[in-house]
């Protein structure tokens, strides 16, 4: 098992940045899958924002986040990074980590279904 601990949200005013980090407890194999996720207010789902897959070799970035938002992961430090820039009022959300074991495709990897291990969350307020 795995336990997830993020931190680094905070509020901001659009444009600004913020750093989130997520360290991982337990059994971390090299290629287990991390990403982040998001649940806006009101939403209903978590939309997948970013994952690394297979020890770093492989990194997924949703469209929504392109070009802002960079992950990145320190396997020696079992920890998931996420840089988001330029952040805009939609970017407001509860942010969570997640993991899982499973070997995902880049569709498996930004779906929140496919992971069975959470943190707790940190919210990213983006005011205008």
């Amino acid at each position: 098992q795995v336990q997830l601990v993020e931190s680094g949200g905070g509020s901001v005013q659009a444009g600004g940045s913020l750093r989130l980090s997520c360290v991982a407890f337990g059994y971390i194999p090299s290629n287990i899958c991390m990403g982040w996720f998001r649940l806006a207010p009101g939403g209903k789902e978590r939309e997948g924002v970013a994952a690394i897959c297979t020890g770093g070799g492989k990194i997924y970035v949703a469209d929504s986040v392109k070009g802002r938002f960079t992950v990145s992961r320190d396997n020696a430090k079992n920890t998931l990074y996420l840089q988001m820039n330029s952040l805009k009022p939609d970017d407001t959300a509860m942010y969570y980590c997640g993991a899982d074991y499973l070997s995902m495709t880049e569709i498996q990897a930004l779906g929140a279904r496919w992971y069975n291990y959470w943190g707790q969350g940190t919210h990213v307020t983006v005011s205008s």
